[in-house]
């Protein structure tokens, strides 16, 4: 495994973020979708986030990400709704017709993050620290 390094430490942070589109309305093309992926890759870098991967299905998108320690992730992950709520309505106004309220996300999200262990392999290592062998 590869880790990311700054001056004083080195990391490896790794999120999987969903987001879903407000009363599951099915409105996500390949279009719409690439829009959405551009908007988040193109505010990432003031977050200190880079995109790992990117998908979509028609009412949810699915994104992971690698931050740096001092990433904001709750001011990212508004800076990206708020963006792209706002750009995809006004590029794409068909959508009003399904979503007539200022909104284009629903205001929950589902952020998890990824690791390599399991937590209970994690667990076991610490709880094991200081023994002899």
């Amino acid at each position: 495994m590869k880790l990311d390094s700054n001056y004083h430490s080195v990391f490896k942070l790794t999120y999987h973020l969903v987001f879903v589109v407000k009363y599951r309305r099915k409105v996500i093309n390949d279009q719409i979708a690439l829009r959405i992926r551009q908007i988040g890759e193109y505010i990432a870098p003031n977050y200190n986030i880079a995109f790992l991967e990117f998908n979509h299905d028609r009412d949810h998108v699915h994104i992971l990400f690698s931050a740096h320690p001092k990433s904001a992730l709750s001011k990212y992950i508004n800076a990206f709704k708020s963006a792209s709520s706002r750009l995809i309505k006004k590029e794409f106004p068909e959508i009003r017709k399904y979503l007539w309220k200022e909104y284009f996300w629903s205001r929950s999200f589902c952020l998890l993050t990824t690791g390599g262990a399991p937590i209970e392999v994690i667990k076991k290592y610490i709880a094991s620290q200081g023994e002899k062998k």
